[in-house]
């Protein structure tokens, strides 16, 4: 039996895959850091990605994790802007809509992105 997160991912991502034909938006958090990448997934590559482990962010220590967040969100914004990307769908994997991946989601949409 699987646990609700894994039970929560299959069916986001499935009914990502099945419905969309848009680049997806692809979030994970870990305890220290936060990751977005923007996906191809007839191709089976990435676009475009933003985390907290670059240099930029990795030197300034006094962001905390929500201003981290709103920045990446920013971020993979510009980025996938840049590419000519505007129209995505968002994919917040295991984890639920608040918080940290609710800030991030916010911010990227503020940017520009249409999801």
């Amino acid at each position: 039996m699987l646990d609700k997160s894994t039970r929560r991912k299959k069916r986001t991502r499935n009914k990502l895959k099945k419905i969309s034909e848009r680049d997806r938006l692809s979030v994970f958090k870990s305890n220290n850091h936060i990751y977005a990448q923007i996906i191809d997934d007839k191709k089976g590559i990435t676009l475009a990605s933003a985390s907290s482990l670059e240099k930029n962010y990795r030197e300034n220590k006094d962001l905390t994790r929500k201003d981290l967040a709103k920045k990446i969100g920013e971020e993979i914004a510009k980025r996938s802007l840049a590419k000519g990307i505007k129209s995505i769908s968002f994919d917040k994997g295991k984890y639920r809509y608040h918080g940290i991946i609710k800030i991030l989601a916010e911010a990227a949409r503020n940017a520009g992105l249409d999801f």
